[in-house]
């Protein structure tokens, strides 16, 4: 029977090391202390970890070994790569809520050189322009998730909505009220940064703001940061389109598991 380890913070880290784009999220959260990790550990390191939170992401072979671990969580959701994901779920679907959307294939995209300037005003978000963001915020994430954020926790979505803004991991593009173009950084380590939640206001879609503020973003980002990288769900031709056009290349896919 595979032994289920609480890893050291060390050992994580080099584990993410092996793949800094696809473990983007699972280093991220561990040098921010933030929710539990569980490992298996190989000859040469750890063959697999997962990190349990408010989501389960699992990473790594051996997957299955977490099953337990991913039902005592009440995670919301199961995410990562797809293999690792389909691992652990085989494991521990019998003891999991019912799954109300199971989205497989969901292609990994990543960017290493800078695309074309876009000459847009994209530029980090401030305090002041939280009140706009949280509406746009909550849009984005009910027409990716399908479950409206101020409906289930309004204080805590306006929290953590601020606490990205603060922590310099929101940027915009903004005409008067209107959102021109608006993205966050989900995960963000030495190594690579991830984007999630590209919006543009709905009122002025299909005018070129979303392909003209990702590559200035992506242009910023790439100064300090070596490689960006998002995933998209498989039945989002525009976005599709849109990351395709700037660049950006598919570099493996993840598998989200929503409950």
């Amino acid at each position: 029977m595979v032994k289920v380890i609480e890893p050291e913070l060390r050992q994580v880290l080099d584990f993410c090391a092996l793949e800094p784009v696809e473990r983007v999220f699972l280093e991220d959260v561990a040098r921010r202390g933030l929710g539990r990790f569980v490992g298996v550990r190989g000859e040469h390191g750890l063959d697999a970890v997962c990190h349990v939170g408010a989501n389960v992401v699992p990473s790594g072979r051996g997957c299955g070994a977490f099953a337990g671990a991913a039902a005592r969580g009440h995670a919301r959701m199961i995410i990562g790569e797809e293999i690792a994901v389909g691992e652990l779920w085989e494991a521990a679907a019998h003891d999991m809520p019912a799954v109300r959307q199971d989205r497989p294939g969901q292609p990994v995209y990543a960017m290493v050189d800078p695309p074309p300037p876009g000459d847009s005003g994209v530029r980090t978000a401030t305090l002041a322009d939280v009140e706009l963001l949280v509406p746009a915020c909550a849009a984005a994430h009910e027409e990716e998730l399908g479950v409206d954020p101020l409906a289930r926790d309004e204080d805590g979505f306006r929290w953590r909505t601020s606490e990205m803004v603060e922590e310099g991991r929101s940027w915009l593009w903004r005409d008067g009220d209107t959102i021109l173009f608006k993205a966050e950084a989900s995960a963000w380590t030495a190594g690579a940064v991830q984007l999630q939640q590209v919006w543009v206001d709905p009122a002025v879609r299909r005018r070129g703001y979303g392909t003209r503020g990702l590559r200035d973003l992506c242009r910023l980002l790439l100064e300090t940061t070596p490689v960006v990288t998002l995933f998209v769900r498989t039945d989002n031709a525009p976005a599709l389109a849109l990351y395709e056009s700037i660049g950006m290349l598919r570099v493996g896919s993840y598998r989200s598991v929503l409950f």
